[in-house]
């Protein structure tokens, strides 16, 4: 004879079983829906904005994993799905040979062709943001500003920012041709192909060089062009001989640098400045975070910085830490603005994903995203080749070199020392 006490104990694992059954998450997950979990996990646990985009982030994976995921291609469309969802540009999955060629980007060392290559947020067309001096771009004579059209007969207009820097990469001595398009002084289209030899890129962030000027001036001349592993370093050899050589002024070069890992920023920043506030990070929960400069500066030199709409990310960070603390006077034009953080994460096929984990304040706490730090010499300048760059038609660099011969920039380098 069944108790009652036995029938709801009947009933209860009854249901239990039949919710067993109809749970998605309760099934074994296939190892394509496992990658895409992992994926998702990662996204829950460490975006900034804890709305995810204000959508029910639990049910993106529902939707999700009820759908096939039959192969690898199919997983990784539905993590993009998943991602472009955030509406957030910078929170992006990277395939496994995307991944491993990032990686070895910011530790200084790639092969490919030598071009950093940006989305124009007007256009949205693919422009060079700068070809790799020494490269096999700017040995071709690709510039910086070239729209480029399509990349082995493929239209870039089908690519992801990522797809079409993974098609210029490749093993040294392979070859790949580009099609972009020019517009002159009078604002001429033209059309250039240029077929190219991969080769090995020695990314070398630093580039200094010590210019006597009229009046017995000797100004330093730094081009930072990223921030990598190796941007400390040598900048910090770079400032330390400059000032062996009698360099009293400096000028600072960040045009046309993407930036990189917020570290080499922050220690970048620190060469540079006596103690003050580099840069505050708040994240999802909206803590701060600060980091600081706490000893002395490698020179009290006046310096003046160029910067441009390419002056991006760890660049934006050092700019704006220079100038909001009375260090330097910025010269160019408004900066990109992106005022967001990212951090590289492994998913266990070999592939990564980039995501946006902290923003970001100036020491004034101001907040940069989509707007940019504004000059405070604006000077517009047509784009430049490598060769041109720190010469007498170079604008920009002109203006800086002005401004370090004026009282009130040697008066203020003085007095924030």
């Amino acid at each position: 004879m069944i108790t009652r006490f036995s029938q709801i104990c009947l009933v209860l694992v009854l249901q239990i079983s039949i919710w067993l059954v109809a749970s998605p998450t309760a099934t074994a997950l296939s190892e394509e829906q496992l990658l895409y979990s992992e994926a998702w996990r990662l996204v829950d646990q460490v975006y900034v904005d804890d709305s995810f985009n204000h959508q029910d982030w639990r049910s993106v994976r529902q939707k999700a994993l009820v759908q096939p995921l039959p192969d690898r291609e199919s997983t990784y469309a539905a993590i993009r799905n998943m991602l472009d969802s955030l509406g957030d540009p910078f929170t992006r999955l990277l395939q496994p040979q995307q991944y491993d060629s990032l990686k070895a980007s910011t530790a200084g060392e790639l092969t490919g062709v030598g071009l950093q290559i940006v989305q124009n947020a007007e256009t949205g067309y693919l422009e060079v943001l700068a070809p790799i001096e020494g490269s096999p771009a700017a040995l071709a004579g690709v510039q910086a500003a070239d729209q480029i059209l399509d990349i082995d007969s493929v239209p870039t207009t089908t690519l992801t920012l990522d797809e079409a820097a993974e098609r210029m990469r490749g093993p040294v001595g392979t070859s790949v041709q580009l099609k972009v398009q020019r517009r002159d002084a009078q604002d001429q289209k033209e059309v250039l192909v240029f077929p190219l030899k991969r080769d090995r890129i020695a990314i070398n962030p630093v580039f200094a060089e010590l210019r006597n000027q009229p009046k017995g001036r000797d100004i330093g001349f730094i081009r930072l062009r990223q921030f990598n592993a190796n941007a400390t370093q040598q900048m910090e050899a770079a400032i330390l001989r400059l000032e062996a050589e009698g360099a009293d002024g400096y000028i600072l070069d960040l045009r046309n640098n993407p930036g990189g890992l917020l570290q080499a920023g922050v220690e970048i920043a620190q060469l540079w400045l006596n103690p003050s506030p580099i840069v505050y990070t708040v994240d999802r929960q909206g803590i701060r975070n600060n980091f600081e400069a706490n000893s002395g500066s490698l020179t009290d030199d006046p310096l003046v910085v160029l910067v441009n709409r390419g002056t991006a990310s760890s660049s934006e960070i050092l700019a704006g830490a220079l100038q909001e603390n009375g260090r330097a006077k910025l010269v160019g034009e408004r900066t990109y603005g992106k005022g967001s953080i990212q951090s590289l994460f492994n998913l266990s096929d070999g592939s990564g994903l980039a995501i946006t984990i902290a923003k970001y304040e100036t020491p004034h706490h101001h907040n940069i995203n989509k707007i940019g730090i504004t000059p405070d010499k604006v000077v517009t300048l047509r784009t430049l080749r490598s060769d041109q760059i720190g010469t007498e038609v170079d604008t920009q660099y002109q203006q800086a070199l002005k401004m370090l011969c004026e009282p009130a920039v040697l008066a203020s380098a003085v007095s924030s020392s």
